[in-house]
């Protein structure tokens, strides 16, 4: 894969962030979800992607990293980050008037590789 350059304007570790979410997206597409929202805000946070496979509603958080000398991008989800997006989660239902549905909790860790290289580790049903 090849990287993108991020714009001038925006800080480099936000740029990487946002292309681990696109490569996210691009990933919950191969397996056959839609996207319905990235990015979704609400006075509590952000939701990363919201996607469906006409069964379920996948709740996605992504993170992204440079490197492992801070862990692995998966460990940066904690326990406080995960109450916070399942109260997020019940403000996006709310606002789309969802009304019932199964809802599954994932995370996608993406690392940036030296020379380019993104390796994606999806981790259904993580919360």
């Amino acid at each position: 894969m090849t990287s993108t350059v991020a714009r001038p304007d925006v800080a480099p570790h936000l740029g990487l962030g946002r292309k681990g979410e696109r490569l996210a997206a691009q990933h919950l597409q191969k397996l056959g979800f839609v996207v319905l929202s990235k990015n979704w805000r609400c006075r509590e946070g952000e939701i990363d992607i919201v996607a469906t496979n006409g069964k379920t509603l996948v709740v996605c958080e992504v993170k992204t990293r440079a490197g492992e000398q801070f862990g692995e991008p998966a460990e940066a989800v904690t326990e406080e980050k995960i109450a916070r997006i399942r109260r997020i989660t019940g403000q996006w239902l709310r606002a789309f008037s969802v009304r019932w549905c199964t809802v599954r909790f994932d995370v996608i860790a993406v690392l940036a590789r030296p020379g380019g290289e993104f390796e994606l580790r999806h981790f259904p049903g993580a919360f």
